[in-house]
């Protein structure tokens, strides 16, 4: 019996803290190394432009209703 449980449990245990923990350590503080590290300016740039085309959208978004509300009054109401 006890020999079942070493072949159950030990093996993968010994695995697992020789192959799999290593790897997954390494891993996790590369990630948040780069994490602390911030934004690349790459990144950044990219950054910046989605939120000047979310921006120049919204305005867009807001023209549209306004036009709608003139021309048109209860179209918010309508499903």
């Amino acid at each position: 019996m006890e020999d079942i449980l070493t072949v159950t449990v030990g093996i993968p245990t010994i695995i697992f803290m020789t192959i799999v923990a290593p790897i997954w350590l390494i891993l996790h503080y590369r990630s948040k190394k780069q994490v602390n590290q911030g934004l690349s300016e790459e990144e950044y740039s990219s950054l910046e432009e989605l939120s000047n085309k979310a921006e120049a959208m919204a305005e867009r978004i807001r023209t549209l209703e306004s036009i709608l509300d003139a021309e048109s009054p209860d179209w918010r109401n309508k499903s």
